[in-house]
C-alpha cells in the first residue's frame, strides 16, 4: 500500500479541484486517523455521546499544516465514505481555527470541500453558498470538537474558496 500522505493531491488551480483522504466518515464517533510510518488508521479517539462527525473529515496529502499534520479538510457529500477513500473535491472555503495546547498557540485551520460527484453539494463553488445553518453546524462543531482533551480551539471565523487555496498553496 503507497504512503497516502505523499500522494499527489493533483491541484487544478482553476476549478480549485484536488484530491483528499478521508480518515473519518461522516456520523461517525470514533475518529481515525492516517500513520503513515505503517501505512495504516488507526482509531485515535472516540467523541462524547452524542457528538459525530457533521461530513467527512480527512486531509489533503502532499502538504503539511503549522501543527505538523498534512492539511485538515471536511467534505460536503451526501453520504459517507469510507476510512482510507481518495475523493475528488473542490475547496470552496477555510474555517479559521487558533488550537491552544500547554500555553501555546498554532493555526489549524480546517479546509471546507464538496465532493465533485455530489449531487446535492456540487454546484457549490464558494462557502458563501453554503446554507446558513450548515455553516453553523460546521463551525459550532470545530469550535466544541476538542472541549474534551487538553486542546482548545477557538474559530476566527470562516472564509471563501480564494483563502482556502491560499492555505493551501503555503502548505504544499
Amino acid at each position: 500500500m503507497p504512503d497516502l500522505s505523499r500522494l499527489r493531491h493533483e491541484l487544478n488551480r482553476e476549478k480549485r479541484e484536488l484530491k483528499v483522504v478521508i480518515e473519518t466518515p461522516k456520523g461517525r464517533r470514533n475518529k481515525f486517523k492516517y500513520e503513515p510510518e505503517q501505512q495504516i488508521f488507526s482509531l485515535s479517539r472516540v467523541l462524547p455521546e452524542g457528538f459525530l462527525f457533521p461530513f467527512d473529515f480527512g486531509f489533503i496529502p502532499s502538504t503539511k499544516a503549522p501543527d505538523g499534520d498534512p492539511l485538515d479538510v471536511i467534505v460536503l457529500m451526501e453520504e459517507p465514505a469510507h476510512v482510507g477513500c481518495v475523493l475528488d473535491v473542490r475547496l470552496v472555503g477555510v474555517v479559521k481555527v487558533v488550537q491552544k495546547q500547554g500555553g501555546e498557540e498554532k493555526r489549524n485551520d480546517r479546509l471546507l470541500a464538496v465532493a465533485v460527484q455530489s449531487h446535492q453539494f456540487s454546484d457549490i463553488k464558494d462557502v458563501s453558498e453554503i446554507h446558513p445553518s450548515t455553516l453553523k453546524q460546521l463551525t459550532d462543531f470545530f469550535a466544541l470538537y476538542n472541549k474534551d482533551s487538553d486542546k482548545h480551539d477557538e474559530v476566527q471565523g470562516v472564509e471563501g474558496a480564494e483563502s482556502a487555496l491560499g492555505v493551501l498553496e503555503q502548505s504544499s
